[in-house]
């Protein structure tokens, strides 16, 4: 495969792949202990999940519908970063409610996180 048939597959591949779910996990680590979050979202998902959403998707829809049913790569990069600030709140927001960081701690890091992930959804938008 030459260098350019490369780029093509792989910008076919990214044009068309569809992303079903989104996992973010995130912990703060104090001196009294170790606070842990976790957030799992799922868009129209095809995945077969013993009954959950999609679980008989496969009687209705065909291959190329259920494929069409998830989000683009940068729909998934934006709602990654969405889920992934949520978690990341969350994880300080157990931290201050364990009391391993003070209030001010938790205030200053949930401001970083909002203003840090605002702009890489703004970029996610302007670099597509």
């Amino acid at each position: 495969m030459t260098k350019d048939e490369l780029k093509a597959a792989i910008a076919n591949i990214k044009k068309n792949v569809r992303v079903t779910k989104v996992v973010a996990t995130r912990a703060v680590k104090t001196k009294r202990g170790d606070f842990f979050a976790g957030f799992s979202a799922a868009w129209n998902t095809v995945q077969d999940d013993a009954g959950g959403m999609g679980a008989d998707t496969d009687i209705v829809m065909d291959t190329s519908e259920i494929a069409q049913s998830g989000m683009t790569l940068q729909e998934s990069k934006i709602a990654h970063n969405i889920i992934a600030m949520q978690a990341d709140i969350a994880a300080y927001e157990a931290a201050f409610a364990n009391g391993g960081i003070s209030a001010n701690e938790k205030d200053d890091a949930i401001k970083a996180i909002k203003n840090n992930y605002a702009r890489l959804i703004k970029d996610s938008f302007l670099s597509e």
